[in-house]
């Protein structure tokens, strides 16, 4: 028996073994069963190549567990290794430079490990006690056991084994007893080995005989060694992938559509990628893409090596030129992975304008599907943007589709405004916003549907990329200036009109929490509704986009919402409100008005008197009363709106049109809207 130590020139490499299981300690029957799986490999290839003459027989990869040895082992029947392979490839992971490098990256395991191939030393990370049974392919080749503790020491004897290929050992620890439980193996095989391309077994298969489940003769195989893709397109149906991804994702519906990747240069890449049907929550579709080497799980965290917006996606890519362990430093500047990341983009967008140019109409029946993940491409990746402006739709409120080209040349020629800017009018909610929407079709607008998740970051987008384009909100502004031409009729109000009507409805507007109104006005069509309810697009637009980002953007979202009352002084109620209003209140407004305008005169003569003069200047007398004034005013005014108050609160058609307006805009809730249907009741 041979005692020696490992060939590390530091006692470091234990430790950061054993810190390493505090982060990702499930990866040891990842890396020895992959491990096995190359053994097997080996000797296949040697085979091929004549080297190796026998009969390869069984090639199954068998993991054992035995709870009451408390042990896992892992066996394989391929290459085998002599007592000097073991010395070079098990004692000897000393290398130029190997104190400096582990003192450098004693606090970052997967580093080391993933970047000198140390594999078979995660094992230890669970492990008392790891032992290799082994026995080479070569003639005469004599078994070896070896044996270590997890310290540098270890012990190299002759054993007894009449098979080629290794056994590994591996005495779980204390700290480590859940992965001695049945359930918890197949969770880790099914995770980390469901595509290994050599057969896998754990137990035996169980059937149900007798009322119990017992165990059959057949070895249990976890895995499939000829994944799809790995095959052939040529030879696959849709039914194969749509089967596969059934298998991927068994609780998902099935996927739109799909792309096969098969890449040798400058990199080697398959996989497949398909385009799941997203639901509203861009958050729940991440980590879905599953990453492999040589069908090896590798992690479904695919961030840094797709782009973003790439990791709605669903499906697998297996790329030799990742390796198994790296940093995510390593991923962001790695060439390959930069390589693999552009060559995915430039796919999924030429498989997107293909199905585009090829089938529309298929295109155009899943676009509502595919919406966000391409405005989320478009919004992220400057060179997706590019390709994508080809195929990316815009949607009408008559299910209508439209390229960007060609929405631009359906309404250049009727909503182009005084500016020659073309305006894009949208809504957000077709129900909701309906009367707007009419009103703009009447006026022969196109109104186009964006009621997505990603719409309000989109429209900002496209405003900055197509000339002279802006996009607003049908329920923006009055139908007359959503499109400002060079009419526009001019409101001729008297000052005293506009303050009984700003008093008249802004003593009657419902309290709605954070939310503000402004009471204006504008001439339209008689035919136009008697008031309306608008908001402002700048202001609506950085709501919603707050909503959404928050951050800085927050300080939006914290605002109240702020509207206007929109007051169509040419409608016939208006006209009629203004006549009664006048009537009622004339005796108690004309004193109230005749006396705030001799304070207003007076003020006035007081303020020109002073202008000139320094404050001091300026005798007390004249500075009491000019506070006095100024008192007198304010108690006026209060008064003069109190009386249009009792006016209001006195004709019901005031309320009614107010709630009418916000009916309209989906505002009327709770008590108010009560009130309103009580109200309507009467009035009929």
């Amino acid at each position: 028996m041979a005692k020696g130590n490992i060939g590390v020139t530091s006692n470091d490499i234990f430790p950061i073994i054993k810190k390493f299981l505090y982060s990702d300690h499930e990866i040891f029957l990842r890396e020895i069963v992959s491990n096995a799986v190359d053994a097997t490999q080996k000797l296949k290839t040697l085979a091929s190549v004549g080297e190796f003459k026998g009969e390869l027989g069984d090639q199954t990869v068998h993991v054992k567990l035995d709870k009451k040895a408390k042990t896992i082992t892992i066996s394989d029947r391929g290459v085998g290794m002599t007592a000097e392979e073991i010395d070079k490839y098990i004692n000897q992971i000393a290398f130029s430079g190997a104190e400096e490098f582990v003192k450098k990256y004693k606090d970052n395991a997967q580093a080391i490990i993933g970047h000198f191939g140390l594999g078979f030393y995660s094992s230890f990370m669970v492990s008392k006690k790891v032992e290799i049974i082994t026995r080479s392919f070569r003639e005469d080749a004599v078994p070896m056991r070896w044996t270590c503790d997890g310290t540098p020491e270890y012990t190299m004897e002759e054993t007894k084994k009449e098979d080629r290929g290794t056994d590994i050992v591996l005495h779980i620890d204390s700290e480590n007893k859940d992965f001695l439980e049945e359930a918890r193996i197949q969770e880790l095989l099914t995770k980390y080995c469901k595509f290994l391309p050599v057969p896998i077994a754990f137990g035996k298969k169980k059937e149900w005989k007798d009322g119990k489940e017992v165990e059959t003769a057949e070895d249990n195989i976890i895995n499939d060694t000829n994944p799809l893709w790995t095959r052939k397109p040529a030879d696959l149906t849709d039914e194969d992938y749509k089967k596969f991804y059934r298998e991927l994702y068994p609780m998902s519906d099935d996927p739109l559509f799909w792309i096969h990747l098969n890449v040798d240069y400058p990199f080697h890449l398959t996989g497949v990628l398909y385009f799941p049907k997203i639901k509203k929550n861009i958050d729940l579709q991440r980590n879905k893409i599953q990453l492999y080497s040589n069908q090896v799980f590798v992690t479904d965290s695919v961030e840094d090596i797709v782009p973003d917006y790439l990791t709605l996606l669903h499906g697998v890519i297996d790329s030799p030129d990742i390796p198994l362990n790296v940093s995510r430093s390593y991923l962001q500047s790695d060439g390959n992975v930069k390589k693999i990341s552009g060559y995915i983009t430039k796919k999924v967008a030429d498989r997107l304008n293909d199905i585009f140019k090829k089938d529309r109409a298929q295109f155009e029946e899943k676009w509502d599907d595919l919406k966000v993940f391409i405005q989320y491409g478009m919004l992220s990746d400057e060179k997706f943007y590019e390709r994508a402006e080809k195929f990316v739709l815009l949607k009408n409120v008559d299910g209508k589709y439209f390229t960007l080209d060609e929405y631009k040349n359906l309404v250049k020629a009727n909503q182009e405004d005084k500016e020659s800017s073309l305006i894009y009018l949208y809504t957000t909610n077709k129900d909701e916003q309906y009367s707007y929407i009419q009103s703009a079709k009447d006026k022969g607008y196109d109104v186009l549907l964006m009621d997505g998740q990603l719409d309000v970051h989109a429209i900002s987008q496209l405003e900055q990329k197509l000339e002279k384009t802006r996009f607003v909100r049908v329920d923006s502004d009055t139908v007359d200036k959503l499109i400002q031409k060079d009419e526009h009729n001019e409101v001729t109000l008297t000052d005293e009109q506009r303050d009984a009507l700003v008093a008249i409805f802004d003593s009657q507007m419902p309290e709605i929490e954070k939310t503000n109104f402004i009471v204006t006005f504008e001439h339209l069509s008689p035919a136009s509704n008697p008031v309306f309810v608008t908001q402002n697009e700048f202001m609506r637009r950085m709501k919603d986009m707050s909503a959404m980002q928050g951050g800085m953007m927050s300080f939006y979202g914290e605002m109240p919402d702020s509207y206007n009352l929109v007051v169509n002084t040419a409608h016939p109620l208006i006209e009629k409100l203004l006549k009664d209003e006048e009537s009622a209140t004339k005796d108690k407004v004309e004193p109230i008005v005749k006396n705030l305008s001799d304070a207003e005169s007076r003020k006035n003569a007081l303020k020109e008197s002073q202008k000139d003069k320094k404050d001091e200047e300026i005798p007390a007398a004249e500075k009491e009363e000019l506070n006095d004034l100024q008192k007198k005013i304010d108690e006026l005014t209060t008064e003069k709106k109190l009386v249009y108050k009792t006016y209001a609160g006195e004709n019901t058609q005031v309320s009614q049109l107010i709630d009418l307006a916000l009916l309209a805009n989906n505002m009327l809730k709770g008590e108010a809207l009560a009130k309103f249907v009580k109200r309507s009741v009467e009035l009929l």
